[in-house]
């Protein structure tokens, strides 16, 4: 049976931190910044963690067990 790959989508946005959850960063940052607040631009700086129920889905992804 051959490797399976990882998906280059996930492997781009994804960092698995040490203590095995995973860290994303937020949407709607990239473009039309102009009609965002200065307080929404900056909440969305900051990094979060995906949700339990679609941490399988993304392991899954990035080939994890």
């Amino acid at each position: 049976m051959p490797k399976m790959k990882t998906k280059s989508s996930a492997k781009k946005r994804f960092k698995i931190t040490g203590t095995g959850k995973i860290k994303r960063k937020h949407a709607f940052k990239s473009h039309i910044l102009t009609k965002k607040t200065k307080k929404q631009k900056r909440n969305l700086t900051h990094a979060g963690l995906v949700h339990q129920a679609d941490e399988a889905n993304i392991k899954q992804q990035l080939c994890m067990k």
